[in-house]
Order: structure tokens, then C-alpha cells, then sequence
């Protein structure tokens, strides 16, 4: 617990040592169980506390509830990803030619879909508004549109951007992956052709 500033003048205290330790391991738990359950919808607060050892209260202080915890899981798992794209090299950082940044772009996060499936299908259906209203989606789709504005032919780069992204819904790539058995290098693929066509124009 966080004390306030004493009358005094004196420095507040830290916050207990074990707040970031418990944060993390809540985090590990999380990752794990998301990684391998059978359905992400199966997975609750009281299953992470459990398996991070620590009693659901100290959960609940630390994220405020489920949907925040996934969205705290997802932001660490997603900061590589995110560091190669806001200030990385070609084809992912800025700078890169925008025929060259998008098909990147999108096989970077369909990759990463692949790789956390059901901590992104959670991420996906968390909350209780459109999932097209969220932060994550939101960045995303900017990023896209902005590139997309300097491709030729593209004579709406939002939708374009929308269109693009609904290629890599992770409820798609769920069952494409999951129910139809498909490779990843095969997804790349399709995904790849696909893109190159769009930004081909018709």
C-alpha cells in the first residue's frame, strides 16, 4: 500500500517491495494459463491468482479486473513489437517505403496472433463495446491508414486500413490456425498476396 506524504514534509515510502514481484508473476500466470487453456473465456481472476500463488485480492489491487489484466498482458507481450515499429529499422520502422512497410506490418501482427492466439481472442472480446472502438485497434488502424495515404491508387486509405486488419482478426486467424488446420508459413502467405494486391490497386 502506498502511504501519502507525512505533514512533515518528510518523503512518502515506496510502495511494498512485493508489488512489482506479485505484478509480475500475475503476468507469468496469465501468459501461461491464456497459452495453454482450451478456451480463453474459461480462464478467470480467481484461476490467475491461484496459479501466480497469491490470494485474488492482491490480483484485483493490482489490475482492477480482468479486462485491465488482459490489456496489461497483452501491452508487455506486444513492447518488442512495438519498439521495432516506433523507432526500428525497414521494413517495420518508420521511414520505410509504404509499399514495403504495410505487407510488414500486417505479417508482423498476424505473426504475433499467432503466437498469444488466446490471449488475443480475450483481448478481443473483453470489455463490453465494439471491439473496433478499442485502443489497441485504434493504434493500429492509424498507423495503417497513415501509411496507406501515400500509396497510390488507395482512394481511402481508413477503410483500406479496416479492410486490411480484418484479415488478421484474431477469431480469423483462431480458425484458420485452428479449426482448418492451417500452416503458418502458409497464413504468411495468403496474407502476403493478399496485401500485395491491395496496394496494387485495381
Amino acid at each position: 500500500m502506498m502511504e501519502t506524504e507525512p505533514v512533515d514534509g518528510a518523503p512518502a515510502r515506496r510502495p511494498r517491495k512485493d508489488a512489482a514481484r506479485n505484478r509480475a508473476a500475475l503476468l507469468a500466470a496469465a501468459d501461461d494459463l491464456f497459452a495453454r487453456c482450451d478456451s480463453p473465456g474459461d480462464i478467470t481472476m480467481s484461476d490467475v491468482a491461484a496459479a501466480a500463488g497469491v490470494g485474488k485480492g492482491t490480483l484485483f489491487r493490482a489490475f482492477g479486473d480482468r479486462t485491465a489484466l488482459i490489456a496489461a498482458l497483452y501491452a508487455a507481450r506486444l513492447e518488442p513489437l512495438e519498439a521495432a515499429v516506433s523507432h526500428g529499422p525497414p521494413p517495420l520502422g518508420p521511414g520505410t517505403p509504404p509499399a514495403e512497410r504495410v505487407p510488414a506490418l500486417l505479417d508482423a501482427l498476424l505473426c504475433f496472433k499467432l503466437d498469444h492466439r488466446h490471449l488475443m481472442l480475450a483481448l478481443e472480446a473483453a470489455g463490453s463495446g465494439s471491439p473496433y472502438r478499442a485502443e489497441h485497434y485504434g493504434r493500429w488502424h492509424e498507423l495503417l491508414r497513415s501509411a496507406l495515404a501515400d500509396v497510390p491508387g488507395i482512394a481511402d486509405p481508413g477503410f483500406t486500413a479496416h479492410a486490411l486488419l480484418a484479415a488478421v482478426r484474431a477469431d480469423l486467424v483462431e480458425y484458420l490456425a485452428g479449426a482448418c488446420g492451417t500452416g503458418r508459413d502458409e497464413l504468411r502467405a495468403h496474407l502476403g498476396q493478399f496485401v500485395r494486391k491491395v496496394l496494387a490497386g485495381p
